[in-house]
């Protein structure tokens, strides 16, 4: 009963990458509530999507939790990826994956994303992720707030993850979408007639 019980826990607390220069590399996070990795067949799906529109890309990984998706953009040719994310253990466990790695184009900054967004440079990111906790109004507080829109380049594309009922703000279309019984998930842009509520 031990036995199943540990590997139930460390199924839950690792991520593999998928493809790419780092493609197997298996790391582990630590417990914190609302992280959710995105399952390896929603980001093999992304992925999938980008295919080789990913290199050389300058990502914004905004609730990097266990950074999932910033890695695996730079294992497969992103230029670099920024990681953000509020809770210090899940910061440092981040850093410690990038340091394993010795990967020197990968940035973590610990903090709330509202108050990071007005650290960042304008007009630097061509993906971003954006996964953040349920049921906590995440989307409409990042997609509507001013500043997020400065930081994309002109054919910046987002990737959302957000449940089944919350729509997405005015302005925002799907270029790739998908669901489950839980989730929505795609690729979007910004059709320049978002109204910001900040």
């Amino acid at each position: 009963m031990k036995n199943r019980k540990k590997t139930t826990h460390s199924g839950r607390n690792e991520f593999r990458i998928i493809a790419g220069d780092w493609r197997g590399r298996k790391f582990s996070f630590p417990t914190v509530q609302g992280l959710r990795p995105s399952h390896d067949r929603i980001r093999e799906t992304l992925f999938n999507w980008l295919a080789v529109e990913v290199v050389g890309c300058r990502c914004l990984d905004l609730f990097a939790g266990s950074g999932a998706l910033g890695l695996e953009a730079l294992s497969r040719g992103a230029q670099a990826t920024d990681f953000v994310e509020l809770n210090a253990a899940a910061s440092r466990s981040l850093q410690q994956h990038l340091s394993v790695l010795k990967c020197e184009h990968g940035s973590v900054v610990q903090g709330d994303a509202l108050s990071v967004l007005n650290q960042l440079p304008e007009q630097n990111y061509d993906l971003v992720f954006l996964d953040p906790p349920f049921h906590q109004g995440w989307l409409d507080k990042i997609l509507n707030h001013p500043r997020f829109l400065s930081l994309l380049t002109v054919d910046a594309q987002v990737y959302i993850e957000r449940e089944t009922d919350v729509p997405l703000p005015e302005g925002w279309l799907p270029v790739k979408e998908k669901s489950t019984s839980t989730l929505v998930y795609g690729l979007y842009r910004n059709s320049g007639d978002s109204q910001p509520s900040f």
